[in-house]
Order: structure tokens, then C-alpha cells, then sequence
């Protein structure tokens, strides 16, 4: 498959774009505040979008695209759908709450609260944890961008990778969190436009609006189903469960878009925005690729259907469109994610190998954070050049994001409950020792049952996190524990 002429220059376009929204929020940044956090200035519209946004990447246009083909419509079931109630689910919970820890203890990175809830032990077991998990993450969403432009057009995976993270690298370190949702917004149009396009090209090549309704008895057995195995309810549920704590904080970069927000009002409009989008928006978005079976009979390799979809139904320019779209996904994710691992570094690692580094605001911050920032999206870069050596792209995304991620979440969330407040240190750590265990074991010992596969890690987590402060509910709490979560609990 080669692209035209045109379709470069949508491209391009696309990232220079990207360059001057970074180079314009410069402007916007005068301490690492701003950086991090944009002052606590972000609308609940563009919170909302930007939270929407970051939970995309590649793997949708890669991965999901061959899960559509092959399992139908039980991917929105449990992933779109699953996140969306988990976000909708907890409006009045964890948004508020990320909100109270800025407003009361004026933090700036997810982690911040973590040394005073538990221990200083606990915070950087959980930071280090999550640095290492986003250095091969993002450095397989990098490589994910690279083999989409080679599959369009015979760009070397290096030379994507390089291209991708260039840019990338260029707008964050410039811009910070202002840099970010910016570019989101933009990215957001890009993918909803490049999606409609697909979506109406599918249907006109169907047969218009009724084929959205009886396509469905033309494709495989079991496609149009809820539920298609291994995709269980069981499957489906485990990850409901993983999504919960994901999407409402675990994963870092999301918590950060309600500790931005200028009041509680507004981290509750975001979070309804955001959920009601996953509800919405992936019907639109899947519907290409659970048809693909019917426009693109016997393929040998399903993961390329959306690619082969788009170069067989679209004329020059939407072709780079689309394209645009599948890369402004991921860019938002790895761009979201560096920015809140920069804030994670500077404000929680640093200050605690170098007194010389304290956590303090003014332009000295400002140059440390993008400090940090530059470095750690070159690491990424670095082992995005080596994927191979780790289990290629899927084995990075998928192998390290249900290590870490989990187990990680649970005593992190929870921790801002009043239930869980004799739930200390050691409940917090042993918590993510043997979810990390569970997760080694999980690899060891063959388990054909998907959901336990999956759920295994984080449910081990949650029990021994919960059964250990079960066991210290006679120790008294400490005072600064109450006065934390007491904080929480009252609106402002």
C-alpha cells in the first residue's frame, strides 16, 4: 500500500500543527504549576475531551481492529462500554476527590499524597513502579505509530519511530499540560473526522442506514453477540473492575486532568463528558471493523483490516486523514502519559534523591520539569528502538500494563476512601508485591481462562489490601491519615 502525494501533506500538516500549538504554549507557562497542572485553569469541556482522548491509542486501529474482525461486537462490550460506566459510575467519588488534593494540599502530581497518606516508602515503590511500566509503554505506542506509517507508506519502523517521537518530544517539552490538551483538542477533531468518514464510507458501500441493523446476520457465527469466547462475561467483568480503577486515577495521566480542574462542578461535567463519549463515540468508530469481514473476506492476518479498509474504500487526502486520526490517538496518549511521569519525577523522585531539588514553583521549577520531561521521552524513544528484545508491541502493552497498572491503582484509589482508613503502609505494599507475584504466576503456569488471566493481579491486590486493614482495625490511625481523608470528604 502506497499513500499519494496529497495524503503526505495531510500528514504533515497534521504535525506541524502539533509544533506550533507546543511552540504557542510556551507562552502559557510560568511554573511548573502551569506545566503540570495549567494552574488549575483547565475548562470542564476541554478536561473532558482530553480525559476522552487519552484513553485511545494505535492498538485500536492494530489489536482492536483484528479483535472486531474476529470476535465482533463484543469488544465495545467489554472495553468501550465497561469504561464508560466506570467513569459515569464514580462521578461524585474520585473526580471530586483528585480536585480536594490539589485545592487542600496544593499538589501537582497524582503521587503527591501518597508519602503523607502512607509512607514515604510506599510513594516511591509506586513511583518507580509506574516510571518503569511507562518506559515500555510508551515506547510500544511509539513503535505502534511507526508500523502504522510503514504499512501506508514503506517508511522503516525506525525512521516512524523517529518521527513520531521527534515531534512528540518537541511539543511536550515546550508546552507541558498546556501543550497537551490543546493538541488533544485538535487531535479529537482529527479522529472524529477521520472516523465519520470511514463510518459513512462503510455504510455507503453497505447500502446506507438499514445495514447498520441487518449486516449483522451476514457475519460470522456469534460476531453480533454480547459476548463471543474467550470474551466472556466473566472477561468482561474482571475488566470492568481494571478499567474502574484505570480511568478513574490509576492510570496517572488521567488523574491529572481532574486535578486541573478550577473546581469540583467542573471535574464532575468532565468526567460525565468523557464517559458519555466512550458510551457513544466507539459505535461509530468499531462499526469499519466489525463489518471488515464482510468488505474483506479470509484475511490471514486481521489486525491490518481497518489499514486495508481505508486504502480500498477512500479517495487521496481522507486516506491521510484517517492516517492522521490513527496517529493523533496515540500521541495523545504517550503525550498525556510523559507529562504526568515528568510531574511524577520532579515532584516525587527528585526532591528525594537531592536536597538540591526541593518541590517549589517560580522558573527554576519550570526548567526542571522540562528537564524531566525531555529525558524521559528520549528513554522512551531509546527503547522504542529496541522493541524487539522486549516481546514486540503487544507483548510491551500488554505484558507490563497488567503487572503494573493494577496493583498499583488498588491502595493508591482506595487510599482516598474513609473505608479503607486503617489500611496502612504495609497493606499498601504487600498489596502490590503480590499482585506483581500473582501476575509472574499467571505466566508460569498456563491459565486458559481468560478473565482469571487478566483479573488475577488486581483481585489478589484488592484482598490482601482489604484482609490486612481488616486485621489493623484495632490500631489507632494516624492523625495525619484522618486529617487527609476527613479533607476529602468535604465539598468545596
Amino acid at each position: 500500500m502506497h499513500i499519494s502525494f496529497i495524503d503526505w501533506a495531510v500528514i504533515i500538516l497534521f504535525f506541524v500543527l502539533m509544533i506550533v500549538i507546543g511552540a504557542w504554549s510556551w507562552f502559557k507557562n510560568k511554573s511548573a504549576d502551569d506545566y503540570f497542572v495549567v494552574g488549575g485553569k483547565l475548562s470542564w469541556w476541554l478536561s473532558g475531551i482530553s480525559h476522552h482522548v487519552t484513553g485511545y491509542s494505535g492498538a485500536v486501529f492494530v489489536a482492536y481492529a483484528g479483535l472486531a474482525y474476529t470476535h465482533g461486537f463484543s469488544l465495545y462490550v467489554w472495553w468501550a462500554f465497561t469504561i464508560g460506566i466506570s467513569i459515569l459510575a464514580s462521578i461524585r467519588l474520585f473526580p471530586v476527590r483528585w480536585f480536594r488534593l490539589r485545592k487542600n494540599y496544593h499538589i501537582e502530581s497524582p503521587l503527591e499524597f501518597v508519602s503523607g497518606r502512607y509512607n514515604l516508602l510506599t510513594q516511591q515503590i509506586m513511583a518507580w513502579s509506574g516510571i518503569l511500566l511507562k518506559l515500555f509503554d510508551v515506547g510500544a505506542k511509539w513503535v505502534a505509530i511507526a508500523i502504522l506509517m510503514h504499512v501506508f507508506t514503506g517508511m522503516s519502523v525506525f525512521y516512524g519511530v523517529l518521527m513520531a517521537g521527534g515531534v512528540s518530544l518537541l511539543y511536550i517539552t515546550i508546552g507541558g499540560l498546556w501543550a497537551v490538551v490543546l493538541t488533544d483538542l485538535a487531535q479529537f477533531i482529527v479522529q472524529i473526522s477521520g472516523g465519520l468518514v470511514m463510518f459513512f464510507a462503510v455504510l455507503a458501500r453497505l447500502g446506507g442506514w438499514k445495514s447498520i441493523f441487518t449486516v449483522w446476520s451476514e457475519l460470522p457465527e456469534n460476531n453480533g453477540h454480547l459476548f463471543n469466547s474467550p470474551y466472556t462475561v466473566g472477561f468482561a467483568l474482571a475488566f470492568l473492575f481494571i478499567n474502574f480503577l484505570s480511568y478513574n486515577g490509576g492510570t496517572w495521566s488521567l488523574a491529572t486532568r481532574y486535578i486541573s480542574s478550577p473546581d469540583e462542578k467542573a471535574t464532575r461535567k468532565a468526567a460525565l463528558l468523557s464517559g458519555i463519549l466512550y458510551l457513544i463515540w466507539p459505535l461509530f468508530l468499531f462499526f469499519p471493523m466489525w463489518v471488515a469481514p464482510i468488505l474483506l473476506p479470509g484475511l490471514n492476518d486481521p489486525t491490518e483490516s481497518y489499514g486495508l479498509l481505508t486504502m480500498k474504500l477512500l479517495p487521496s487526502g481522507l486516506i491521510g486523514l484517517v492516517m492522521a486520526s490513527m496517529f493523533a490517538n496515540t500521541m495523545s496518549m504517550t503525550a498525556s502519559d510523559t507529562n504526568t511521569i515528568a510531574a511524577v519525577i520532579t515532584r516525587d523522585i527528585l526532591p528525594v534523591l537531592s536536597k538540591h531539588i526541593p518541590r517549589q514553583n517560580g522558573k527554576k521549577s519550570l526548567l526542571v520539569a522540562r528537564s524531566s520531561t525531555f529525558v524521559f521521552t528520549v528513554m522512551t524513544i531509546i527503547i522504542a528502538f529496541q522493541y524487539k528484545y522486549f516481546g514486540g508491541v503487544l507483548g510491551l502493552i500488554v505484558s507490563w500494563f497488567g503487572a503494573l497498572v493494577g496493583p498499583v491503582s488498588v491502595p493508591m484509589l482506595f487510599g482516598l476512601l474513609p473505608a479503607f482508613k486503617h489500611c496502612g503502609s504495609k497493606a499498601a505494599i504487600f498489596s502490590i508485591i503480590t499482585g506483581f507475584i500473582t501476575f509472574v504466576l499467571t505466566k508460569i503456569f498456563r491459565i486458559d481462562n481468560l478473565a482469571l488471566a487478566v483479573g488475577s493481579p488486581v483481585f489478589v491486590s484488592t484482598v490482601v489490601y482489604i484482609g490486612m486493614g481488616l486485621l489493623s482495625k484495632r490500631r489507632k490511625v494516624p492523625d495525619q491519615v484522618n486529617t487527609l481523608i476527613d479533607s476529602l470528604r468535604k465539598e468545596g
